[in-house]
């Protein structure tokens, strides 16, 4: 929004104030510290460049142009950002930047440069971490209470935005909880402070130094900062974190089941106050769900006693959730609250079923990460699919894949670019065509249980 001068604007910081200064009880605010140059001074060391080279088709550097001498396999450089979590040098980044790199170069704020290996990656939440080589004593920062922050609170953000090195901009939490549409574990804090290309992977920090998020997308139409930005919060990022350094990858708790979230009216149909709770669409067979016997239409209230107001505090839920744990599950079915009992399974051994196998199933391919079979009576059976389903059956997912983030066994591939498709050898041929292209994400349209929509996928 333009700023308002001369005397319009004087006149309505008037009227606000004497607003202010009549609505009764009203919380005093505080105002903005005099400055933050003690608190970025502190943090900055931990904060770090990161650059990496992989091979170029192109034979063009990221972010210029190529010189005609320039050999067609060389090297990439790509610049992000990150931040130091402990002193023996582990590095937490965003996976988009480390993505396809074959050499890893981090750089302090000092002006040293270390080499950093690749400790673990999750596509899913786009986060990653690095081991910088050749020890020493690294200063570093630590992850905070991300569920504290409020709006309006101020948050730093330090990074390195057009590979300028160290900047520091400053703004306040905008939004909690956002859906930007980039995964099913999408729950981001939302801030004006200025983040720009570069910043990817950086943190942000709140006001007692701890990092509340992990600076990762933003909203522009111009590519550049519009006050739009997105971070992972720090308790997702912490747990996903946690993982990578104990076992090089993540595992998440697997239901079993396709949910929706409730409309008002049928909140309303169910005698709810309020359409809180994740519906159940599908049950797939031989699932924890199944085990425990939910059902389609029950309405998920609270799983492992946390409440469940939507399909992503399920998702959530559930993901946090240790392997082999038995959780209660409160559900209401036609009327009646009842708790049932759920063993969670492991969601990226169910995700990568068949892919393990070098023998595929007859009338099926595989590619882009997905295992594609014919919707043959057996398939169905397996997923629960209707007998009169139509397009081509996703039996199963490598958890490490783009496809990871949008699809998952059971769901019926109808189109691809909108052309339909019936047959998984013509799906993954077609996929195979439009990576070898460089033609970015692919239109599908899905089926999942009784759910039709459109998602991006990049083959």
């Amino acid at each position: 929004m333009a700023r308002l001068g001369g005397v319009w604007g004087g006149l309505i910081g008037i009227v606000a104030s004497a607003a202010f200064l009549l609505a009764p009880a009203m919380a005093a605010p505080r105002g903005a510290p005099d400055s933050f140059a003690d608190l970025a001074e502190r943090l900055t060391p931990a904060v770090v460049n990161i650059s990496t080279a992989q091979r170029s088709r192109s034979g063009r550097a990221s972010g210029e142009l190529a010189p005609l001498q320039r050999k067609f396999d060389q090297p990439a450089v790509s610049l992000g950002s990150g931040f130091i979590i402990d002193a023996s040098g582990i590095v937490v980044t965003n996976n988009h930047v480390i993505d396809n790199a074959e050499n890893i170069t981090v750089t302090l704020h000092d002006g040293r440069e270390f080499t950093a290996v690749l400790k673990g990656r999750d596509r899913e939440t786009d986060l990653a971490v690095l081991q910088l080589e050749g020890g020493g004593k690294f200063p570093f920062v630590e992850f905070g209470d991300s569920d504290s922050a409020r709006v309006g609170d101020w948050v730093i953000a330090i990074g390195n935005p057009f590979g300028l090195g160290g900047t520091v901009t400053v703004g306040i939490v905008s939004a909690r909880n956002r859906d930007i549409n980039s995964g099913q574990y999408d729950d981001f804090i939302q801030t004006d402070a200025a983040i720009n290309r570069g910043n990817s992977g950086g943190p942000l920090f709140d006001m007692n130094g701890q990092v509340v998020g992990v600076n990762t997308a933003i909203y522009s139409q111009t590519g550049g900062s519009v006050g739009v930005g997105f971070a992972v919060p720090a308790d997702l990022a912490d747990s996903v974190v946690t993982q990578l350094l104990s076992f090089g990858e993540t595992r998440r708790g697997w239901l079993g089941v396709s949910i929706d979230d409730l409309t008002p009216e049928l909140a309303s149909s169910m005698n709810l106050r309020a359409p809180k709770g994740a519906i159940v669409t599908v049950v797939r067979p031989n699932s924890p769900a199944a085990d425990a016997g939910l059902e389609p239409n029950d309405v998920i209230l609270q799983f492992n006693r946390r409440q469940i107001e939507s399909v992503r505090d399920l998702t959530r839920a559930v993901a946090d959730t240790p392997i082999g744990t038995t959780v209660p599950m409160e559900v209401l079915r036609d009327g009646r609250r009842l708790t049932v009992q759920v063993r969670v399974d492991r969601r990226e051994t169910r995700m990568l079923a068949s892919n393990s196998s070098s023998i595929l199933p007859a009338n099926a391919a595989r590619g882009s990460g997905l295992t594609l079979q014919e919707a043959t009576d057996d398939v169905r059976q397996t997923f629960g699919l209707p007998a009169t389903v139509q397009g081509v059956v996703v039996t199963a997912v490598d958890p490490e894949s783009a496809a990871a983030i949008v699809l998952q066994p059971g769901d019926v591939i109808l189109e691809i670019g909108w052309e339909r498709v019936t047959r998984p050898s013509a799906a993954v041929d077609k996929l195979g065509k439009l990576r070898n292209l460089n033609s970015g994400p692919v239109q599908i349209y899905v089926q999942r249980g009784d759910l039709l929509f459109y998602e991006s996928l990049r083959p």
